[in-house]
């Protein structure tokens, strides 16, 4: 095939085959060492009876395809991402530098507890300050990620009532405005859900929240301020309805990013919370992981709560846990070196850094909505926390430009587009949320470029509903993508 004759488009789609597309019979490299210990095979009976399809490929070869594929990624460190509700905000280098000591990395939580002194130490001062920026008594480090507090804070509210005799608990209260991980996590836990509207300010409606608490109430999940970023004035008085029915009061911890410092969620009522120290606390959020959901309550939760708690005594620091405890919901510590960054992170900023965090998030969060609010509709009127949403029914009537066209169209941008069609009680949605650490000129930049495609959306509309078109892949097939999903490449 002469030059002449290859098409520039087909290369350009062909740009990055999958690693197995690349491998060629007989091509190996040596990246890894010989291995300089004996081999221990497992019994004959249990070995596989066939090699693993591993890509025969060179080293420059594999070198090329991690860089491709980090070429299609988007990241804090790309670009702005305001994910709404997930807080993408840049964490500090020093977190991770300080999590890769080996004093941290080196250790074995099977060693004894004399020898870990220094990492129990950790454990205690975070349990320590995060208590005290929550308002709860003792925290456990034992869960991965958020919705696995949610799970054991569930757990903790069922082992409460049933140690109380009172099993007809079962309904948990969950308001419209939830996350989408409380009712899933209710009804793991064999929880029946009750759901709750907003009122017209977009907060729980009282009255209706009366209607449904009683005898069977177990408890309420909450996150304050809620998924529409706006802090419940209505909240002591919330938390009192279900107190007095009986039932407890759970904080979704994933918004705690707007007042961390400020107000403290077991002052407004709440009696289990959990914390997402993988966004609030210094750990890059997303990727897979690791993350940490550690869960906090009040003193007369404590005897349910798992396992492998640090205390400390004059002989120094030692694993407690109580003779009610409902075990282990994951191996020792949990996933420790996350702790150790947030650790970092708190001890770097202090309690003033903390509070000027949040309230950069917030004004951040204001100063983008009111620009933006000269070209959308805002859903809810109103100083905001951490976070807004746009509704774009009004755009999507008149021009026909959904939430989905917008969101695409700003991948042309360069900007991660913000979380879509959530909340559910908002149409045409889209939640943004800028974090505090975007400066002044990447929120006026944000705002000229959506006010550039709201232009486009009146005047060019098809232009949008191509979106995007600068990026490697362009707007796919979403049904296709749901309905018949290729998860994995087929072996000739």
């Amino acid at each position: 095939m002469s030059l002449s004759t290859i098409n520039p488009e087909d290369i350009k789609q062909h740009v990055a085959p999958l690693i197995f597309e690349r491998s060629s019979e007989g091509i190996h490299n040596d990246i890894l060492s010989p291995c300089d210990v004996p081999v221990c095979l497992p019994p004959t009976a249990t070995q596989r009876q066939s090699a693993p399809h591993f890509p025969q490929i060179s080293e420059g070869e594999i070198s090329r395809h991690y860089t491709e594929l980090a070429k299609r990624t988007h990241g804090v460190n790309d670009g702005f991402y305001p994910l709404g509700s997930c807080t993408m905000k840049y964490n500090p280098q020093v977190d991770e530098d300080m999590a890769a000591l080996e004093h941290f990395t080196r250790i074995h939580p099977l060693q004894p507890q004399r020898t870990a002194q220094g990492c129990m130490q950790v454990l205690y001062e975070a349990e320590k300050r995060l208590c005290a920026i929550t308002g709860m008594d003792v925290m456990s480090f034992q869960p991965a990620a958020g919705a696995h507090g949610e799970f054991l804070g569930l757990l903790l509210m069922k082992a409460y009532h049933l140690y109380r005799g009172n099993p007809k608990r079962t309904k948990i209260i969950v308001p419209d405005s939830a996350h989408g991980t409380n009712p899933a996590s209710a009804n793991m836990c064999n929880f029946e859900i009750v759901n709750v509207p907003s009122d017209a300010f977009g907060c729980v409606d009282l009255d209706a929240l009366r209607a449904v608490v009683g005898e069977d109430t177990a408890g309420l999940m909450l996150t304050n301020p809620n998924t529409l970023g706006i802090f419940d004035r209505n909240i002591s008085e919330i938390t009192g309805i279900v107190h007095e029915a009986g039932g407890l009061n759970y904080y979704d911890g994933a918004n705690l990013n707007a007042i961390m410092g400020i107000v403290r969620p077991g002052d407004m009522g709440f009696d289990i919370i959990h914390l997402n120290l993988h966004k609030t606390f210094a750990t890059p959020h997303g990727g897979g992981g690791p993350g940490s959901g550690p869960v906090g309550c009040k003193k007369f939760l404590t005897p349910f709560l798992p396992a492998d708690f640090t205390r400390q005594d004059e002989e120094g620091f030692y694993r407690s846990s109580s003779e009610q405890t409902l075990g282990r919901i994951k191996a020792f510590y949990g996933n420790f070196l996350v702790v150790v960054k947030a650790l970092t992170y708190l001890t770097t900023l202090g309690s003033d850094g903390i509070v000027a965090a949040a309230h950069a998030a917030v004004l951040n969060a204001n100063y983008l909505r009111i620009k933006l609010a000269e070209h959308y509709d805002i859903a809810y009127e109103g100083i905001c926390m951490h976070e807004f949403v746009l509704s774009l029914a009004k755009l999507k009537h008149e021009a026909g430009v959904s939430a989905m066209d917008v969101a695409k169209s700003l991948l042309d941008y360069g900007i991660h587009p913000p979380t879509m069609y959530f909340p559910l009680n908002v149409e045409e949605a889209l939640m943004v949320e800028p974090t505090e650490t975007e400066g002044l000129a990447t929120l006026d930049q944000v705002a000229e470029i959506f006010a550039a495609i709201k232009a486009l959306a009146l005047t060019d509309p098809d232009k949008l509903h191509a979106a995007p078109t600068t990026t490697p892949i362009g707007r796919p097939d979403d049904v296709a993508a749901a309905r018949s999903p290729k998860l994995r490449h087929m072996f000739n």
